[in-house]
């Protein structure tokens, strides 16, 4: 009985580890977003060196939270997983359909304003945040 409420507590335990992990290099991968959005015209005049050692930071800070979230997928149980994997496949459809659509409207010339990657970002995040909760609601 006591192994069984050990591993429980282990499993957690590395739960919360995975989960913060994951949540340090997401906070610092948007930072250097940020830091490559905003840097080249707030701080460094528009630097060409700096501007492609800002990229080039959140393309390494953006490549290690890939891989940490990758972990985090592996500590998940199999109905975790599941949720996830539901969520992150619902999400790269969404993502394709609607973002080669939104394209299209702008090479269609059907609306007047240039296609932001920012609007299809949003909407895969809601996409997934959304798939998570169905799924959530649907294993209960």
């Amino acid at each position: 009985m006591g192994q069984v409420k050990s591993n429980d507590s282990n499993w957690a335990e590395n739960q919360a580890r995975n989960t913060r992990q994951l949540a340090v290099w997401t906070g610092a991968w948007v930072a250097t977003i940020a830091i490559a959005a905003f840097g080249p015209k707030l701080l460094w005049d528009y630097n060409p060196v700096l501007s492609v050692v800002a990229v080039l930071a959140s393309l390494g800070v953006g490549f290690g939270m890939v891989r940490v979230n990758g972990h985090y997928l592996q500590g998940l149980d199999e109905l975790q997983r599941r949720i996830f994997l539901e969520a992150a496949a619902l999400t790269l459809g969404v993502g394709m359909v609607c973002g080669l659509a939104y394209e299209l409207l702008d090479d269609i010339k059907l609306i007047t304003f240039n296609p932001e990657i920012s609007h299809l970002v949003v909407l895969m995040s809601l996409t997934f945040m959304g798939g998570m909760i169905a799924g959530q609601r649907k294993y209960q």
